[in-house]
């Protein structure tokens, strides 16, 4: 099985990565989870390459790789480090996981009924993966609403941008190496920006629930 039905496999990996990220219980686990997530999102692009012939895949999946696979990662787990027992970081979710598992399924359905009416040469024998990378902006700010604490807030900001990722794969294969470079290494400064803001409201409002920060004092 290669070809399109790879690439389409590995994008219903990411549904399901996306779900493990989404559910993670503690901070450590989501980094690890998002770590492999980020690991399928290689396996998409490099998929396409091949299938595509495109070279800027395989140097868009080697970037994804070192920055998304690894320095993302790093980074939340050093600021997970950092922060330490100075507050509580692992905050349970304002959904429970069966329904969290159901909201993240309509909004997948919902994506599938809209590409299905999508006529794209370049995306029309991956519709299925065209919906998964949509599906994924959904999913992040799922993620964003649902989790009280705002450490885990900032792998919805990551689900979505992988979301990007792939829809920009799929829709441009042959986008300039300079774009997809770019693309793949946004993520690395708003990770750094979020998780500086993390832990200075950690270190200075002695709290990461979202619920307690209502109000901000300048």
């Amino acid at each position: 099985m290669f070809g399109y039905p790879l690439v389409n496999v590995l994008g219903a990996c990411l549904i399901i990565t996306s779900m493990m990220v989404v559910l993670a219980r503690t901070g450590r686990a989501a980094a690890c989870l998002y770590s492999l997530q980020s690991l399928v999102l290689v396996g998409v692009l490099a998929s396409l390459g091949a299938v595509t012939g495109s070279g800027e895949l395989y140097t868009w999946s080697a970037t994804a790789f070192a920055t998304k696979v690894v320095l993302v990662p790093a980074i939340l787990l050093f600021t997970l480090k950092k922060i330490g027992g100075e507050v509580p970081v692992d905050l349970p979710p304002k959904l429970n996981p069966m329904k969290s598992v159901a909201l993240v399924a309509v909004e997948v359905f919902v994506c599938f009924v809209a590409v299905s009416g999508i006529d794209l040469p370049t995306a029309a024998a991956v519709k299925p993966t065209l919906a998964v990378s949509l599906a994924h902006f959904f999913i992040g700010l799922t993620c964003i609403v649902i989790q009280r604490s705002i450490f885990k807030q900032i792998f919805g900001y990551c689900l979505m941008e992988n979301g990007s990722h792939v829809t920009l794969a799929l829709l441009a294969p042959q986008a300039p190496e300079l774009v997809e470079i770019g693309v793949a290494t946004d993520a690395i400064f708003a990770v750094v920006i979020l998780a500086v803001l993390v832990a200075r409201m950690a270190r200075y409002a002695r709290t990461l629930n979202a619920d307690d920060l209502c109000e901000l004092k300048g």
